[in-house]
């Protein structure tokens, strides 16, 4: 393999490598705008610019030293750009020497000539990689005294995208974006020269299911979120990285909250999963789960209405029913929206306290949603986490298909339903479930099912809990709470944003609501410990640690084995694939 040195480290990189590649899978940061590891090398920002040189030798073909033992270099007259110079054996590279720092900083000044002072009015303040390098590659002044050019301003490129041609600094992320990855190549420059800006080709808009990735990886603030726009400062928020409930592929997501709500979600690089992607569906979907349409605080029906009770009489009320009935009365729906804790609690309910076999859930089966990307056509995230927990689809007859005939037939009396809206599978179903005896709902949306609830017991989404997904290939990922609740309210005191953290109850930003929801693992175990178990699991963790004990999939797993890699995949808990080298975009961003 080719054997190149960078600013004196040796290094042995596959052949084909650019110096910027080579430099990257080692941990050697050069400054760059343009590149990026998933799109072509472009090579027009000129930010890597490096010096480049090989190892002098004498007439004899001898390489030669100097008395300090480091190599003689001869230097080639002019710098080369790292993301489009294929690395050569033998190669020398130096991309800190106070001649190349010198160069990147003459790059940063002419790209700020005409770039506006709009930090104080841009969603990319505070994440902005021109900010970044502006501190480290810069001279901290201008000697442009002529006026700015000015460019078009709030150009919408597609339904969710805003262009700001003024702050563009043309390294066509965008452009190679639409091109190679979203298939759909509609961006483009046009006014080659100090006009030059982005447009779209006549008759066209950038509505690609996977748009807005554009967002996050264009280095300043040109692109921005329709969704997001001016609603927060980056500093302002906290950061939580969590799995993407939109679909079955698990998507890796960052999710920003303020004012206990979420503002925004972006996609978290796993190579082993999403990429450095995720779509738009997801994106958008994630503040409107968590946001909108919420149960709190546990109700009981009484004379036709649902009355708001105490925890303690929801359960006590709850466990009384089931009780009251026999098991073959009872049917359980588990959920592919809950997470591997939940359903596998749930599981236990039906066969050891209840020892009821009437256990199912619904699929979520979209067969328009799925593509070649990322999204897949189970548009519930945890699919198979539900049936390897133990909610096992029914083959007896007692399954979910079958669940209509059974109510009409008075063989179900008591239904529990975790998370679903029963006419996600039926309008007969829903229809059919009114007339059972008890419909204890344990749900975080106010949905149908909720409002025919015998009991209503309000669970938390996993926005706001901690837990596990499986995706459809098989990996077992991690998410924790970014959202307070009620229940969590102690536990989350320190991941909350400063300004959530310290706002005083007259402050606007401080006054989202704080729901009063459980995990439906904990309600689950509470149920479980009044019909008469001896759990105590007093985290999810611990739940998941009984799991890992009992369940041959997720053995040799625990919460900090599924973060430190990123996921692991069931069955093979002790060899979890090779750590890769993460590419972040903006180093800089706050934590």
């Amino acid at each position: 393999m080719p054997q190149l040195i960078i600013d004196g480290r040796v290094l042995e990189v596959e052949p084909g490598k650019t110096i910027i590649e080579a430099a990257f899978e080692n941990g050697i940061t050069i400054p760059h705008f343009c590149w990026h590891p998933a799109l072509s090398p472009d090579g027009n920002c000129r930010m890597c610019l490096v010096t480049v040189g090989a190892h002098k030798k004498d007439s004899d073909g001898a390489l030669l030293y100097g008395d300090d033992g480091n190599p003689e270099v001869s230097w080639f007259p002019k710098k080369q750009i790292a993301c489009a110079t294929p690395v050569t054996d033998g190669m020398i590279v130096d991309s800190i020497s106070k001649e190349t720092v010198e160069t990147q900083n003459a790059v940063m000044e002419f790209l700020l000539i005409n770039h506006p002072l709009d930090c104080p009015i841009c969603d990319e303040a505070g994440q902005c990689k021109l900010q970044e390098y502006a501190l480290v590659h810069s001279k901290g002044k201008s000697r442009f005294d002529e006026e700015k050019v000015a460019k078009d301003k709030r150009v919408q490129l597609g339904p969710n995208i805003i262009f700001d041609g003024e702050r563009c600094i043309s390294c066509s992320r965008c452009i190679r974006f639409a091109d190679e990855v979203a298939k759909q190549p509609v961006l483009t420059f046009v006014g080659r020269g100090d006009k030059v800006t982005i447009t779209t080709f006549p008759d066209t808009t950038f509505d690609s299911p996977y748009s807005m990735n554009v967002i996050d990886i264009c280095p300043v603030g040109a692109l921005t979120s329709m969704d997001f726009r001016f609603k927060a400062r980056v500093w302002e928020m906290s950061f939580t990285d969590s799995v993407c409930p939109g679909c079955a592929r698990g998507c890796n997501i960052s999710i920003g909250v303020m004012n206990n709500e979420v503002l925004r979600t972006e996609p978290v690089t796993n190579m082993h999963v999403n990429n450095y992607w995720m779509c738009d569906h997801g994106r958008l979907a994630v503040p409107t789960i968590v946001n909108n349409n919420r149960t709190s605080g546990p109700m009981i029906r009484r004379d036709g209405v649902l009355e708001s009770v105490t925890w303690d009489e929801a359960i006590a009320a709850t466990v009384e029913r089931l009780k009251s009935f026999k098991p073959q009365e009872i049917t359980i729906l588990g959920s592919s929206l809950a997470s591997n804790e939940d359903n596998y609690l749930l599981a236990k309910l039906a066969k050891e306290q209840l020892q009821t076999s009437n256990i199912d859930y619904i699929q979520h089966l979209s067969h328009d949603f799925g593509d070649d990307m990322l999204r897949v056509n189970e548009t519930a995230p945890n699919a198979i986490g539900a049936h390897t927990a133990g909610i096992a689809v029914g083959t007896n007859g007692h399954g979910v298909a079958k669940l209509v005939d059974r109510i009409k037939h008075g063989d179900v009396k008591v239904l529990v339903v975790l998370e679903d809206s029963l006419d996600d599978f039926s309008d007969e179903l829903a229809e059919a479930s009114a007339g059972v005896e008890a419909l204890i709902v344990l749900t975080s949306h106010t949905n149908l099912t909720a409002k025919q609830a015998s009991i209503l017991l309000p669970t938390t989404v996993f926005a706001e809990t901690e837990g596990t997904f499986t995706n459809i290939h098989h990996r077992v990922q991690h998410f924790s709470p970014a959202v307070v609740t009620k229940d969590n309210e102690r536990l989350m005191t320190m991941k909350q944003s400063r300004w959530d953290k310290f706002g005083a109850p007259n402050d606007r930003w401080s006054s989202g609501e704080k729901r009063d929801a459980r995990p439906a693992w904990k309600i689950i175990q509470a149920l479980c410990v009044g019909l008469g178990a001896n759990y105590a699991f007093g985290s999810s963790g611990d739940v998941f640690n009984d799991m890992a004990h009992h369940l041959s999939g997720f053995k040799d797993m625990s919460y900090p084995s599924l973060k430190k890699h990123q996921g692991l995949i069931l069955g093979k808990g002790n060899s979890p694939e090779k750590e890769e080298e993460v590419y972040q975009s903006h180093v800089m961003k706050p934590a």
